[in-house]
């Protein structure tokens, strides 16, 4: 992407003689190494969904789940992250959530673990997940954060990035190869590590 403003290269991917559009819903996922987690961990989305539906977070979960086979992970565990851990009808990320984690349980969503909702401290510290009494496979072993909308994923992209100096990459799914699109503010080695991810998602065969 380098400095060609977003809208311009999204306008090439999704020319419908020579783009890469497939029908499915496009979503960012970024990668990120921390010292204080134990694995790689996916954030979804945080650049390009604003206010997903549940549909729509159905498709970028799928999205992501190649990325993360291709990280390591044999059962991607799908923690749907919220502001809290209980349903709330007032509260559309819980109920969301709630029908996500029924769709995996119908089969309609395979190859992964989703649970949720979840606060984000459920999701990666286990300490924290005990306190509060959740006992899921996700809970303090996430592998893929699943964010309420662009906000709240963009909010914890950047506190990762700044505040946390984490290792990071990220790219575009759902089109017919990922697409590196980086911030114009991300660094040489975060590019860098954005085209390697994009190499390894699209070589990656499964096992």
């Amino acid at each position: 992407k380098g400095l060609i403003d977003t809208s311009i290269i999204l306008k090439a991917v999704l020319d419908k003689e020579i783009g890469l559009r497939t029908g499915n819903v496009l979503s960012h996922a970024a990668v990120f190494s921390v010292d204080t987690y134990h694995k790689f961990f996916i954030v979804t989305d945080a650049a390009m969904s604003i206010a997903p539906s549940v549909e729509e977070k159905r498709q970028i979960i799928e999205n992501t789940l190649t990325l993360s086979r291709a990280l390591g992970a044999k059962l991607p565990k799908v923690a749907v992250i919220c502001a809290k851990e209980k349903v709330n009808p007032k509260m559309t990320a819980t109920l969301d959530a709630e029908e996500l984690v029924q769709m995996q349980k119908d089969g309609k969503i395979t190859g992964c673990i989703i649970e949720g909702p979840y606060a984000l401290d459920n999701a990666i510290s286990k300490e924290a997940a005990e306190i509060k009494g959740i006992k899921g496979e996700a809970a303090g072993d996430a592998d893929i954060l699943l964010m309420p909308d662009i906000e709240a994923g963009n909010v914890l992209y950047k506190a990762l990035t700044y505040l946390a100096n984490a290792e990071n990459a990220g790219i575009i799914l759902g089109a017919k190869a990922p697409i590196v699109l980086t911030s114009r503010a991300d660094s040489d080695k975060a590019k860098l590590n954005s085209i390697a991810l994009s190499v390894l998602c699209s070589s990656f065969k499964g096992e």
